[in-house]
């Protein structure tokens, strides 16, 4: 549980997802990526919540919401899906217009939902990604070394459900040591959180089904909108980690990226590893608030 924040239980379609909420004024959802939960934001959310109404979920199939069993094509779990979900949770809990914040997994269901839902995002904040179509297009060596996961995650089931499920701790601990910059940051409660959730088969084969969609529906959607000159129309502040700035992951220009896909885009890079809000909180806060507050 973040400090200061109330859990609920939402149900949206068939899943019930574990929701926590705080803070007045303006709705801003925060979105987690993967292996993690609601927990990554127990920082910023806080923070965020003296001037903000935050939303924090557990996105479904990951944490204590509920994890569906994976269609055949993935299909319930690709990005758009999910954004779907998640404009239909900010109804239920009454609001219509929100700014949406998104890590890692999190951040390519927050820009999908800028597409596809964009009269309803007034802003748009992601952490340590770039575009998925992009990401495949412009990936190089080091990225198939230091995301391996993208591509194992994305076999056929099921191959890496048996594999992560053999010890679960191990392959969660063993990714985040690596992505990691700052490893006192990464706290050992919020670790044990992790590997809690991770530990049910559901969970796994969630994020399994995520990767995949992953590697094929949000990969054709990203590139469909770009071929026809789509755009996200509301403004985006993008933080990337170290790995971005010395060019481990692609060999292209986040920034020159973005603005394939976005009209008013700007790049922050952070002084750290993947896990930005955990390990660098105190210096995104501020630049984070100031543009949510438009």
């Amino acid at each position: 549980m973040i400090e200061g924040f109330k859990e609920k239980r939402v149900t949206i379609g068939s899943a019930s997802w574990s929701v926590h909420t705080a803070g007045q004024g303006p709705a801003v959802l925060l979105l987690h990526g993967y292996p993690q939960t609601h927990y990554i934001w127990r920082f910023l959310a806080p923070e965020l919540a003296r001037e903000f109404s935050v939303v924090v979920p557990d996105v479904r199939g990951y944490g204590a919401s509920d994890a569906p069993t994976p269609l055949p094509d993935s299909s319930n779990y690709s990005k758009r899906t999910l954004a779907a979900e998640c404009a239909a949770l900010m109804s239920k809990l009454g609001h219509q217009r929100f700014a949406v914040v998104g890590h890692d997994r999190g951040g390519r269901i927050a820009y999908r939902m800028a597409f596809d839902h964009r009269a309803r995002v007034s802003r748009l904040i992601t952490l340590d990604i770039i575009p998925t179509g992009a990401n495949w297009e412009a990936a190089n060596p080091g990225f198939a070394v230091g995301s391996f996961h993208w591509g194992f995650l994305a076999q056929p089931a099921p191959f890496p459900e048996r594999m992560i499920g053999h010890d679960p701790d191990f392959f969660l601990r063993h990714l985040v040591k690596k992505w990691t910059g700052i490893e006192s940051r990464m706290t050992e409660d919020a670790l044990e959180q992790y590997c809690a959730a991770f530990r049910r088969p559901e969970v796994i084969a969630a994020s399994c089904a995520d990767y995949r969609a992953g590697a094929t529906i949000d990969n054709d959607l990203d590139r469909v909108d770009v071929a026809a000159g789509h755009s996200i129309e509301c403004p985006l502040l993008a933080f990337l980690s170290n790995a971005w700035s010395d060019r481990k992951r692609v060999a292209a220009d986040p920034l020159e990226i973005w603005r394939r896909y976005v009209r008013d885009v700007r790049v922050v890079h952070t002084q750290c590893g993947h896990f930005i809000p955990e390990e660098a909180p105190q210096d995104v806060i501020e630049p984070m608030r100031a543009f949510l507050r438009g």
